[in-house]
């Protein structure tokens, strides 16, 4: 993985966590992502996704 792709994959991650803490959830999720975030929108969708993983592995782990 190269220094960019990298920074980028570290990009979503972060803006995958902060998005998981939202309760509830801004709208619409993808501009607010972009706009706090430097993200592509296949970023900001990669981020969503991810969140919602987050959410789910926290619920089943209590």
């Amino acid at each position: 993985m190269t220094g960019t792709d990298h920074e980028h994959s570290e990009s979503i991650v972060l803006a995958a966590q902060w998005l998981a803490e939202q309760h509830p959830a801004p709208q619409p999720v993808i501009h607010e992502l972009r706009k706090r975030f430097p993200l592509s929108a296949l970023e900001a969708c990669e981020a969503c996704a991810m969140a919602q993983r987050f959410r789910t592995y926290r619920k089943a782990a209590g």
